[in-house]
């Protein structure tokens, strides 16, 4: 039985980006375990949100945008070695808004 009737708001793009960097700040987390850093653009940020943003089904489209863009690409690229575990990984977008991957090795100094 159904007592009360909830009214939501649609989600906003701004909300949309928000979570998109919500998400993003627990990859870095999981990466970081790894001995990674993950810096992504604002392009890519904003691509991300534009992308993942329907107001009929809120954030849930979002989640597997990251998944499919950003998370599998980037698990393909650490798999074929393009990507080392102790690198920082930079996400940007080319002319066509594609994501680009670009790795540079990270020394690490221990004291």
């Amino acid at each position: 039985r159904v007592d009360e009737t909830i009214m939501f708001n649609p989600l906003s793009r701004e909300d949309i980006k928000q979570i998109v960097t919500l998400q993003l700040d627990i990859l870095k987390g999981t990466l970081e375990q790894n001995q990674m850093e993950l810096e992504i653009s604002d392009a890519a940020v904003d691509w991300l949100a534009q992308l993942g943003y329907d107001p009929q089904f809120g954030a849930r489209p979002l989640k597997r945008v990251i998944q499919k863009r950003i998370l599998n690409e980037l698990s393909k690229q650490i798999l074929s070695g393009n990507i080392r575990p102790d690198s920082k990984v930079k996400v940007d977008l080319d002319k066509s808004n594609n994501f680009t991957f670009e790795s540079e090795t990270t020394e690490r100094v221990e004291s």
